[in-house]
């Protein structure tokens, strides 16, 4: 049966087009007039739907066409939305970037075309007249399988211009141009990194917020964005996929979890340990590090782990906490530990902990901040040096420049916690710092990458240790997460 779902894309010409600060001003306007709007990122991002999250009160969801499989990415899609009054979908990199320079695989074009969205293109129109009917019209003919509703144009400098502008791109476009946005300082987002997990909680940024929402209702028509989006067709849930399917297993009740992440009560566990599932079967329990050094995770891979069985337990690193005397498993995180390792080396506890639990056989799975966490030592860019776990024979330090960036296909190199040796998974590296092993040749690399630039071994895979720099989706092979709980149950029984 066919489900309807107003819904839109906010696409950039390309990154630093203005869409992030267009989306997140769209979506606290709405949510200003009433309405339930949820967002989605599209690709692997972590730091824009934590915006998107805050302005909208409701948890925001990566959407990929690489990562996952396309019937998988539309389901979420519907999953994500479902209640929501509009979704508002902001776009990654330029509307046509992803995986391959040569197809729109993984790229905003590709989910706008799959979910048959209208899609709103955000363009620099800074020194620009006519010009800017040419860059439309050459998104509008690159794929005219993807439906360009409107535009808005960013960096107008002044009312004058956006009507030259608007002129322009209407007659030759034949699309209309729903708003603008001037030349404000005070509408550029703030710092994205250091302190954008603590700042976003305290509410800090609700007041910037509100300033770009009431410049986007003086200037954008967002009736006409609302029209857009209710236009969009109806969609059909596909059929047959494995990760879905679980979830439709957690919406009727199995595996018994209850509430947000399963949990209820401090830290997210129900009555004694967490433990009690459907038939009175226990539920493992992982220990997952979320604070402002630990925050990168994809909600559907958290939300699988509870569909299999898992209860989640959160803890802070940087508050003080060690690992929860019941977790049966442990999920650290990316995030920017070289921007508190300070603190963290001072958790002296933590790290004497983990020491021995990891000894002991608690199943521990690290991914890029999680991993560098593990080994001897951080360097930051300052060039100081903090003591880590000192788990895994490897020191990290911090570069100016992106040691790694883009999709990675991952095959296992051994049995770990994840995969079977030979089995594979897909996810998403991107980080500026490099990794030191005491001894490369004795190393237990963990998988064997491709992404753009070739073939390399990669992250730390020995006995119930398991850490990498990619970041793993489990939609692209759930039975890793399946493969984790079972590493976990098998640990629990032999406490």
């Amino acid at each position: 049966m066919s489900t309807k779902r107003p819904r839109i894309v906010i696409a950039g010409t390309g990154s630093g087009a203005g869409k992030t600060t267009i989306t997140i001003g769209i979506m606290r306007a709405l949510g200003r007039r009433g309405l339930k709007v949820q967002g989605f990122k599209c690709g692997p991002d972590y730091i824009d739907p934590t915006y998107h999250t805050a302005v909208t009160g409701r948890v925001s969801r990566n959407l990929d066409t690489w990562m996952m499989p396309h019937e998988t990415m539309q389901d979420l899609f519907l999953r994500g939305s479902e209640d929501a009054d509009i979704s508002v979908i902001e776009g990654v990199m330029g509307l046509y970037d992803g995986k391959d320079p040569l197809s729109n695989v993984g790229s905003t074009a590709h989910i706008a075309a799959l979910l048959d969205c209208p899609v709103i293109l955000v363009v620099n129109v800074q020194s620009m007249a006519r010009s800017a009917a040419a860059v439309v019209m050459g998104f509008q003919q690159l794929d005219k399988q993807i439906r360009i509703a409107g535009v808005i144009v960013n960096k107008c400098g002044s009312a004058g211009h956006y009507k030259i502008v608007k002129s322009a791109v209407e007659q030759e476009c034949g699309i209309p141009v729903v708003g603008w946005l001037g030349r404000d300082e005070t509408l550029n987002l703030p710092e994205r990194h250091l302190g954008l997990i603590p700042a976003i909680e305290r509410g800090e940024l609700h007041s910037f917020f509100d300033h770009v929402a009431q410049q986007i209702e003086a200037t954008v028509d967002l009736d006409q964005i609302l029209t857009m989006a209710s236009e969009a067709p109806g969609l059909e849930p596909s059929q047959g996929s494995m990760f879905v399917s679980t979830y439709a297993d957690r919406a009727n009740g199995d595996n018994g979890a209850n509430g947000d992440n399963g949990a209820n009560g401090d830290n997210g566990a129900n009555g004694d340990n967490g433990a009690n599932g459907a038939n009175g079967e226990f539920r493992p329990i992982i220990a997952i590090a979320r604070d402002a050094a630990f925050n990168f995770y994809y909600q559907e891979n958290l939300e699988l782990l509870e569909c299999l069985g898992a209860t989640l337990l959160f803890f802070s690193p940087l508050a003080g906490d060690t690992i929860p005397s019941e977790a049966d498993g442990v999920y650290l995180g990316g995030g920017f530990p070289e921007e508190f390792a300070s603190t963290l080396s001072e958790n002296v506890r933590l790290k004497e902990d983990l020491n021995t639990l990891v000894s002991r056989g608690l199943p521990v799975y690290a991914e890029c901040g999680g991993y560098m966490y593990l080994c001897h030592s951080i360097k930051n860019r300052s060039g100081e040096t903090y003591p880590m776990a000192g788990i895994i024979p490897a020191k990290i330090e911090m570069q100016s420049k992106l040691a790694a960036l883009g999709y990675r296909e991952t095959k296992a190199l051994q049995d770990g916690l994840l995969l079977a040796s030979g089995a594979s998974i897909r996810g998403h590296e991107f980080h500026y710092s490099t990794l030191i092993a005491d001894d490369d040749e004795q190393y237990p690399y963990a998988y064997e990458t491709t992404g753009l630039r070739g073939t390399k071994k990669e992250g730390y895979c020995s006995g119930n240790l398991l850490a990498s720099y990619t970041h793993v989706h489990f939609a692209s092979n759930p039975e890793a997460a399946s493969r984790w709980i079972g590493r976990c149950e098998d640990y629990r029984r032999s406490k």
